[in-house]
């Protein structure tokens, strides 16, 4: 069995970790097998692969592509003219990049090509050798994007397979795509030696450039990209809703990684609006941090915010891993993760009173802190393995490879 997998991006979010953590269970589960990355930008994921034994090359997109998205689209027809233009001037790079990546995967003949990001679903429909099956990795709601939901719909015929990371995202790639195409619900994996409650804990005060808190003072972080649905405004909103008198310290952990114009807030933005809130002293903005593990387990308790349905929500895995208390914004993959009062506690999306509730709730109640922490981790262990994902995966590639 060979494999190609294809990325848009070299910098780690929630979908390149899981790339990388089902690059890592097969190659446990399936030593004999040739696995490789082609990857549309240089990053830590290009390392970190490699390290695994995964041969990989870096094809990188053109600025013009690389930039090109319909995330966000206004209503009315200056905002689509606009992106129809943005479309136009990236018509002749994007072809170009086709037809290398074509010659790329001709040179390597796989098995399978399976992508990871909406831009390459498309690509990969386009490039793939006559005869490769293609497999799509779907982490996001397509639904949601009008122009690739369309664009999607209409290359679904040369799709084999589709991988959704929740049930949900799958129903959403089943309306999209149609039901010619088998779509598998399968959740990610996390890597439970490295999200562990035991472990290096990083000095978040050292790296958001604050004095050291107080012994006495809990650390609350929200750990995400910098991707405008996060709910880092519903966050920095929550943490002055608390009362003045609560010792707490939030930390805002992570950056941008992606290049699609008009996606990402930017630290600019979120230390301004901390300043405006009065905040400027009680939060840290560490930025991009290597091993988020070490982040989680600096924090006493971690944030989920996201304003919009969670496709699956990596980090909430990764909190319950490290064995921390976590409060999620109920909707989407997240719900399939959590059991409200359980292994976490949930509040609505972008409902920055109801957030702070949970955060009040929590930072007073040290035993409610470490039931959740516990049940948490033992959820990861039940459900969170590589083992467990790469036995899902194998009968989708091993149904598509030709038979001997």
């Amino acid at each position: 069995m060979s494999i190609v997998f294809l990325s848009p991006a070299g910098q780690i979010g929630g979908a390149e970790a899981a790339l990388l953590e089902m690059l890592a269970g097969l190659r446990e589960t399936h030593p004999s097998w040739s696995l490789r990355l082609i990857v549309a930008s240089e990053g830590p994921l290009v390392a970190r692969a490699a390290a695994l034994g995964v041969h990989v090359a870096v094809l990188p997109f053109p600025p013009a592509l690389a930039r090109l998205g319909d995330w966000n689209v206004g209503e009315g027809l200056w905002p689509k003219m606009a992106l129809l233009a943005r479309c136009a001037g990236a018509a002749w790079p994007t072809f170009t990049y086709l037809r290398r990546l074509r010659q790329a995967l001709r040179a390597q003949m796989p098995t399978v090509v399976h992508t990871n990001g909406l831009k390459m679903h498309l690509l990969g429909a386009w490039a793939r050798p006559a005869g490769v099956a293609l497999v799509w990795h779907f982490h996001d709601y397509a639904g949601r994007r009008a122009l690739m939901a369309g664009l999607l719909r209409r290359s679904s015929r040369r799709c084999a397979a589709i991988v959704a990371n929740s049930r949900s995202v799958a129903e959403d790639a089943q309306r999209v795509c149609g039901s010619q195409v088998k779509v598998h619900p399968i959740w990610n994996a996390v890597d439970l030696a490295r999200f562990s409650p035991t472990g290096p804990r990083l000095d978040l005060d050292r790296l958001a450039g604050l004095p050291p808190a107080g012994g006495d003072v809990l650390r609350v972080g929200l750990v995400a990209t910098f991707a405008r649905w996060k709910g880092h405004e519903t966050f920095l909103n929550a943490l002055a809703l608390l009362p003045a008198a609560l010792r707490v310290r939030g930390y805002v952990i992570g950056g941008p990684i992606y290049e699609t114009a008009g996606s990402q807030v930017t630290l600019s933005d979120l230390r301004r609006q901390a300043e405006a809130l009065g905040l400027a002293s009680r939060v840290g903005f560490t930025g991009f941090v290597q091993d988020s593990s070490s982040a989680i387990r600096a924090l006493d308790l971690v944030v989920h915010a996201s304003t919009d349905p969670e496709p699956f929500g990596l980090v909430i895995a990764e909190a319950m891993a490290c064995g921390k208390a976590i409060v999620v914004s109920e909707a989407g993959g997240a719900i399939e993760l959590t059991e409200s009062g359980t292994n976490a506690l949930t509040h609505l999306p972008g409902d920055a009173r109801a957030l702070a509730g949970r955060i009040e709730e929590l930072v007073s109640d040290c035993h409610l802190r470490a039931q959740l922490g516990a049940a948490g981790r033992a959820t990861a262990e039940l459900y969170f393995t590589r083992t467990r994902m790469a036995g899902e995966l194998t009968p989708i590639y091993v149904s598509l490879a030709p038979a001997a």
